[in-house]
This record gives C-alpha cells, structure tokens and sequence, in this order.
C-alpha cells in the first residue's frame, strides 16, 4: 500500500479517536473535575498530534503526485517518439499543425509544421472529406495513410515489407496457356511429308524460343498444340509484348501459299487449378472464334485480345459443316418446335439465314417460327418480296406473339449474332435449353453459353453461306422455291458487297446451289437498288470525310440530324471504294437517339478491335457499335482509340 495511503489511514482514526476522548472528557468532568482536567490534557495533547500528522500527510501527498505527474508525462513523451509509425496532427486547412519524430525522419525534414498535407502526399487529395485508407510510396518504400477526418489525425505505417510480399505472392499467381497451330491442315495440304515435318520444326523452333525468351515452361501436347505454364510477372510482360510471336510465325511461313498464323489463350486469376485450365481452354476456343492469328487473355473478369490482323482461313473441307448438320437435324427432330432470332435491326443476311434454318425445321414436319419486331430500311424490300408469299409472311411473328410459343421442348435458334443482349427479346433463350448458335462473326467475350450446339465460323463471308451448306446435309432431298434461295443469295451478296469481300471457294459453292434452286439475281438487284434521295444524303455525308494516318478515312455527320445506320454502313462501304483508303469509319446520329459507328476495311486493318474498344463488335473488315452522347464526342473519342492502337502496334499489317 502506498505511504500516502497509510497515512491518510492513521489521521482518520487518529480523528475518531480525537472525538471519542472529547466526549469521555465531558463525561468525567461531570463526575470529578480531577479527571476531567487530567482527560483535557490528553486531549489536547493529541488533537496538536492530530494536526501534525494531518500536515504531513498533505506534505507527502503533494510530493508524491508531483513525481508520478513527471514521471507519466516522461513515459507518454518517450512512447509518442518511439511509436513505429507516424503520426500527424492538422488544422481544418490541411496543415500539419503537430507531428511526432517518426514523420520528421521519414520525410527525412527536421520540421514539416506548416507543411500542407497535399504537398507532403499528394495521393491524400484522393481523400476529401471522408475517413479512408490509401497507400503512397515515398523514395523506396510504401506506406499507409490513415485518414481520420473528425479528429484530423493522419497515421502513417511503413507496410513495404507487406506490400513486396503482397507484390511477390500476386506476380508468382500460376497461369496456364494453351498454344495451337490453327491452320495447320489448311497450311500442309499439297506438302509432302519432308516439306510438312520442315515447316512444322520451324514453327515448333520459333514457339520454344519465344517460350525461352520469357521463361515459359513449355509442353507439346499434340502436333499442333502446346501447353504453356508461367506466373502473373510474365503474363504482364507478353501482354506488354503483345505476343509479337503470332507475328513472328506468320512472318517465317510467310513464303507459303498459305501463312502459318497461331492462336493462344491464357487464363490467369482463377480459385482453383481445375478453373484456371477450364478458362485457359475457353480463351483459346474464344481465339479460334474470333477468327485465329491471336491471344486471347483472362484475368480473372478481364479479357484481353492481341493480334487478329489476318482474316481467317477458310476451311477446305466440310466435315465440320456435315458434322453440324446432323446434330442439327437431331435437335430438330426430338424439339417440339422451332424458335428462330436475328440480332437487333436485322439485315439481309439474318433474316436469310433465319428463312434457311426454318426451311430446315420444315423439311421434318417441324413448325417454325422467324422473331421479327417491325422492318427496317435494311430489310424493307426484302420483306416487300416475302410479303407476297401469304405462306412464308404469316411465320414472322413479333417477340410477344413468340412468347406463346416457346416451351422448354422448344429449339431457339440464333442466327448472325452470338450475344444474348444484341437479340431482340433474350428472355426468349430463359424460357428453354435447347439453342442452338450459327453465326460468321468473329467471337467476342460476351456470348450465349448455355447454347448445346455452336456453329462459328470468321471465315465465312456470312451466316447466310453457313445455312446454306448446312442445308445440302442436313437432309437428302432438299428443294427450296425462288423466294427462299433468293433470300439466302440476297444474305451473301450484301455481306460480300456483290461478292467482292470476304469470299472464298466455299462461299461461291454455296451461291451456286442456290442459283441451282431457282435464286433469281435479278429480284435481288431490285432489292438493293438505292433511292435517290437516300444517294444524295450519303453524298452529304462523304463530302464531310477527312483522311487520317494517310489511309482511313472518318466521316462525322452534321449534329442534330438523324440517319438510318443503313445509310451509316452504306457511306462507310462507299468511302472504302476512295484511292488509297484502307479503312473507313462514318459516324452519324441514329433515329432512336443514338450514335452510330459503321467501320469498313480492305483487310489490312482490325475493325474489329477497334470497334470492340468502342463497345462494339463485329468482323475484321466489317464491325459497328452503337453509343450515347453527340457525334463529335464519338468521332474524338474514336481518334483516341486510334491513336492509342497506332502507338501500340500499329494500325495496319
């Protein structure tokens, strides 16, 4: 017990006692004077004891509490400078009114008094008027800021050990890829066996020593498909790279008839090992998709795409397309019914293909259904000519007619689109399991994935070519009247430009099939006969072009008046015709307020990844995006992204 304690306990009984002698006093003093006298006396002699003692007492006290204040305020000095971490304190200005010795040696400054807080770290300024944490690095180390907005005290802790940890354990995150040759078959037809095992040792020699360069472990798993095991570090590297080895094996085949062009997927970011390849697979199927010569990249919700300069190989052989076929014609017979949808604003070739794929229900007793909501300019006359086919018209319906029709035994089948928000009615693909996909553009990262049956091919020049073939095998006896063949002709020619772009042996095969079944060329030139008003309107748009990067050509249209995205298309096809332009883009104002893009190239430029930068899609030589704002916003938005795609790897092959 402390002395002051003691203390204060004796002087309280010393008092008690003090009282209880003062009343024994009076009471012996009433009986006999003597005794009261000789009581008096001893009394008094302890009352001054009393005094004393209580003096003392106050005398120690005071001492005491004087050594414990020193000595508490001595500690509380010696911890505040010896904290591990720093600590500011500031006024409602933002200034540093007090800190400990911590900031003082970590700012290496004997006094930041003064000192506005933006100045001493600027990254604060991400923190206004509201409790937060953020990081800031200062010199080679890292730190936390505190941000305690009511007390306006900022604690700063040095986490740079933690942060290299953090750093070292992301950059060390496994990633598996997957390598594949994808027209090695295309490539070796017509090559002997030393000229195939020649050209094959050459790419395998350009893939092992790019997998050296970067410290990829790399495993062949078949011919034409390797597999590919690095970390996250690496990963950032060949992305900053932008796999330059597509380019590099396209270059060394470069002298054969057809080039040797790579695709990869890498899949990084995921739970489990099990994920990451599932996902490393999905990149690579998403590769193929889009057409081949590429990387695709998943980060966790991110994809990335690299490359895709080259337009896809067309396949010289149909077994792909018998395969498909039959299990088309499967789906169909055990379906109750058949549910077939284009994309938004249809064109010819959706609504081609869509006759096509409803011919094929037909042809095993099956009913068939096209999903239309209202024409467009693009189809207009197309739907004129069906009109007059009381037979074809009346299986056009709209979305809510659609509705009562679907059933979970229902086949829905999408064509020319393979994105579930570019569908017209999607809550149409919830109300079944059964779809199937047939589409020519090359694939995005958005896509239907509960489809059972996927028909993707970039290297056809529409969906209307891929229908067609499909139908030579999807039944023995196949007999379509003029409307129907014409359709599928009609599809192919717009998306060809009269089969002038995107055509291969396959796609003239396939017209002349359809020729053979009675399509008449002639009611198709009708079809895309322009009106003169409409002519004269593109004219006014091309007038207003400017040519950029000496080969494309972008042309925005005047604010405030709208056009059909038609018209759009139909302008950037006609600048594409102009001397010494590769690529072109028209920018114009749409009638349901939105602003419409149509991109246009030759082939030596990606539209497509431009336009997927945009928020768009499509095809290498043909992609388009629709977007909110004004048409200058759009076009100086669009300058950026080219700006940004020339600096990277340039615009064109």
């Amino acid at each position: 017990m402390p002395k002051f304690l003691v203390t204060r306990w004796h002087g309280m009984h010393q008092i008690w006692a003090f009282i209880a002698m003062a009343l024994m006093t009076v009471a012996l003093a009433w009986f006999q004077w003597l005794l009261g006298l000789l009581a008096l006396v001893l009394t008094g002699a302890l009352g001054v004891y009393t005094v004393m003692a209580e003096r003392a007492f106050r005398k120690d006290l005071k001492s005491y509490l004087g050594t414990l204040s020193y000595r508490v305020k001595k500690a509380g000095n010696d911890v505040v400078s010896e904290l591990p971490f720093g600590i500011i304190l500031y006024n409602e200005e933002r200034t540093v009114e007090w800190h400990n010795p911590y900031i003082a040696g970590m700012l290496e400054r004997e006094s930041v008094v003064g000192v506005p807080l933006a100045e001493l770290f600027p990254t604060l300024q991400q923190v206004k008027e509201r409790e937060g944490t953020i990081e800031a690095t200062i010199g080679s180390h890292v730190y936390q800021l505190i941000f305690k907005q009511k007390e306006r005290i900022l604690y700063v802790k040095n986490i740079t050990d933690l942060w290299q940890l953090g750093r070292k354990y992301e950059d060390e995150k496994l990633v598996l890829g997957v390598v594949m040759i994808d027209n090695l078959e295309e490539v070796s037809q017509g090559l002997d066996d030393h000229q195939r095992s020649s050209m094959l040792s050459k790419v395998t020699a350009e893939i092992t020593e790019w997998a050296q360069k970067y410290h990829i472990y790399l495993k062949r798993l078949t011919s034409d498909r390797f597999l590919l095991v690095t970390d996250q570090k690496t990963l950032r590297v060949l992305e900053q790279s932008r796999f330059i080895v597509l380019d590099e094996v396209r270059e060394i085949t470069g002298d054969h008839k057809i080039p040797v062009t790579l695709s990869i997927g890498f899949a990084a970011g995921a739970d489990h090992i099990i994920e990451l390849g599932q996902w490393a697979h999905m990149s690579l199927d998403i590769a193929l998709g889009r057409g081949g010569d590429q990387a695709s990249v998943k980060v966790g919700s991110r994809q990335s795409f690299y490359g895709g300069k080259s337009n896809a190989v067309e396949k010289r052989t149909r077994v792909r397309a018998r395969v498909v076929a039959h299990a088309l014609r499967d789906l169909i017979r055990e379906s109750h019914n058949v549910v077939i949808m284009g994309h938004k604003m249809p064109d010819m070739d959706a609504i081609g293909a869509a006759i096509g794929v409803m011919k094929a229900a037909q042809l095993f007793g099956k009913e068939a259904y096209i999903v239309l909501e209202g024409v467009n300019p693009a189809i207009e006359k197309m739907m004129e000519l069906i009109r007059e086919d009381e037979k074809l018209s009346k299986r056009f319906v709209s979305p809510e007619q659609a509705f009562a029709l679907v059933t979970p035994q229902t086949l829905a089948v999408v064509v020319d689109t393979h994105k579930a928000s570019m569908v017209k009615e999607p809550k149409l693909l919830n109300q079944t399991d059964r779809i199937v996909v047939v589409d020519h553009h090359r694939r995005s990262e958005e896509f239907i994935s509960n489809a059972i049956l996927v028909y993707m091919e970039p290297y056809a020049s529409s969906t209307c070519e891929l229908v067609t073939e499909l139908l030579q095998y999807i039944h023995d006896r196949v007999v379509l009247d003029v409307r129907e063949s014409t359709a599928l002709l009609a599809g192919i020619t717009v998306d060809t430009k009269s089969f002038s772009l995107r055509t291969g042996a396959r796609t003239f095969e396939a017209a002349s099939f359809l020729r053979r079944n009675g399509a008449d060329s002639m009611m198709i030139q009708r079809m895309l006969k322009e009106d003169l008003e409409e002519y004269v309107r593109k004219a006014e748009i091309i007038k207003h072009a400017e040519v950029l990067y000496e080969h494309v050509a972008i042309a925005v249209t005047e604010s405030g008046r709208k056009y059909s995205q038609l018209l759009i298309a139909q302008s950037a096809d006609t600048l594409l015709n102009m001397t010494d332009i590769l690529a072109s883009f028209v920018i114009g104002e749409r009638s349901d307020g939105l602003i419409g893009i149509s991109a246009r190239s030759l082939g030596h430029m990606n539209v497509q990844v431009v336009m997927e930068r945009m928020g768009g899609g499509g095809h290498l030589t043909n992609a388009a995006a629709q977007l909110e704002g004004t048409v200058q916003e759009v076009a100086d938005r669009l300058k950026k992204v080219l700006d940004e795609i020339e600096s990277e790897e340039g615009l064109f092959e």
